[in-house]
């Protein structure tokens, strides 16, 4: 590989292409004129297909980011003076730049910590029960990332014990489900069961990382906790005119379970590459590879090397370990190369 080719096949589910079915679904909606605001057929047929696919009767709103996914369907959520707990890795946290606090208007989030990326309940209760009524926050929501930061995925009896737990407190759970679609694939459930059924009111379902430009969907199973959202998506700025270029290629994905089918593949894909890594080149996973992401030790040794080859991926966890992720167009052909360039630096 020249030194000059920059490849980032591995740094991200987000800088794979458009698959080919939203692509096609795209060009068929760019061949007509339609209403707008959402007012399409597409998007009502996005809309009717999701609650199909749910089996359950939901508000559906489309965005163009994930974390206006998630900041916009938590102030929808939570006073100023709630709090909303997540886990200290969840993307809230880390990598939306305060937009949950921002469009709450001052909500808090608190953290609890482990070792696998998921809400531990013990904390949970100690973080509620340190709020000193009136002088504290309120404790609105639970904020769960499925697949998580690290590439877990909670099981459906893990999410209907944090959805018990939560009503039990007189909260609400939200799922930031920017690879939904990888835990589907990982469990072989119906949505429902990790979502409305285990308790869970208010899902952001993630598009981008699955096949499709941009657009995500925010889902109220509670249609009462969705009243005038349509207002907050406006303010925002989140409310596109012509709505059925964010949808059509949704239906590219639900029609045929693309979007199954597609993180099938990057499950696949992950699965493949970490039984590589740890085969060819002696590398364990830090992580279980459990969604499409692997996670692996590198000295800097290996960084300056793979660089050096082209690859470009990030450090996740200080000190040194870093991640690998799969796409929907991940290939064998791509898997090789990286492992091969590792066996060699090694």
């Amino acid at each position: 590989m020249r030194a000059d080719t920059i490849r980032y096949e591995f740094a991200s589910d987000n800088t794979a292409a458009i698959c080919p079915e939203a692509w096609t679904a795209l060009v068929e909606a760019n061949a007509h004129y339609a209403p707008s605001y959402g007012e399409d057929e597409w998007t009502a047929a996005v809309c009717e297909r999701i609650r199909q696919l749910f089996e359950v009767d939901c508000d559906i709103y489309f965005v163009f980011t994930g974390t206006g996914a998630n900041a916009l369907g938590l102030a929808q959520l939570c006073q100023p003076f709630d709090g909303v707990i997540c886990h200290e890795r969840a993307h809230i946290q880390t990598d939306e730049g305060g937009a949950t606090e921002f469009y709450t208007q001052g909500a808090k989030l608190f953290l609890t910590k482990t070792n696998d990326g998921k809400i531990d309940l013990g904390e949970t209760e100690k973080l509620i029960a340190q709020q000193v009524a009136l002088h504290g926050h309120m404790m609105r929501a639970i904020s769960i990332a499925q697949a998580t930061e690290l590439g877990t995925v909670y099981s459906p009896e893990e999410v209907e014990e944090i959805g018990v737990f939560a009503r039990a407190q007189r909260m609400l759970l939200h799922m930031d489900g920017a690879r939904f679609a990888n835990a589907i694939a990982y469990l072989g459930c119906a949505p429902k069961t990790i979502t409305w059924k285990a308790g869970v009111d208010l899902l952001s379902f993630g598009g981008t990382k699955n096949g499709v430009a941009a657009g995500e969907l925010v889902i109220f199973f509670d249609k009462k906790s969705s009243r005038d959202f349509q207002y907050r998506v406006k303010q925002a700025g989140h409310l596109g005119s012509k709505m059925r270029f964010l949808a059509a290629p949704w239906l590219g994905l639900l029609n045929g379970d693309v979007w199954l089918r597609n993180a099938r593949h990057a499950n696949e894909a992950a699965r493949e590459l970490a039984q590589r890594l740890r085969n060819e080149a002696g590398m364990e996973n830090v992580f279980p590879v459990e969604s499409n992401a692997v996670f692996v030790q590198f000295d800097d040794e290996c960084v300056r090397g793979l660089h050096a080859r082209g690859w470009r991926f990030h450090k996740f966890v200080e000190p040194d370990i870093y991640r690998l992720m799969c796409s929907w167009s991940t290939t064998d052909e791509e898997i090789s190369m990286l492992v091969g360039d590792l066996v060699a630096i090694k």
